[in-house]
């Protein structure tokens, strides 16, 4: 069973920077849309920011869009989130998301149902 592997995450000062990666298996990776989302206390879990595969296009929500940084190594079968100038709303839980390599790859995604294989989530928390 195909699994995804989230690491970093963890506390940082408003301002500051954090950097996420998320591994998948060979065998999946270069078919394979990723992205991360994220879930804050009492709310729902909402799209961060998306790589295709191949040419790796990067897309992003408006909230992070220029702070956050995605990309992917297809040699490492890793996708790295690097946030940066980090404020308290960014407070959440961040799950790595895959969707199934029987779609195109070459498409972006932000709609949660599409994404078939999920990480265990990693916490970040943004407090002075």
């Amino acid at each position: 069973q195909e699994q995804l592997v989230e690491s970093g995450g963890g506390l940082a000062q408003p301002g500051g920077s954090l950097t996420l990666s998320c591994g998948a298996s060979r065998r999946i990776f270069s078919n394979i849309v990723m992205a991360w989302f994220r879930k804050a206390p009492g709310m729902e879990r909402e799209f961060v920011a998306g790589i295709t595969s191949r040419r790796g296009g990067s897309y992003y929500a408006d909230s992070v869009k220029d702070r956050f940084t995605i990309s992917r190594d297809n040699g490492k079968n890793t996708v790295t989130l690097k946030m940066s100038n980090l404020n308290p709303e960014d407070t959440a839980t961040y799950y790595c998301a895959a969707t199934s390599p029987t779609r195109r790859p070459d498409l972006p995604e932000r709609r949660q149902s599409e994404f078939v294989l999920w990480g265990q989530g990693t916490q970040v928390t943004v407090s002075s």
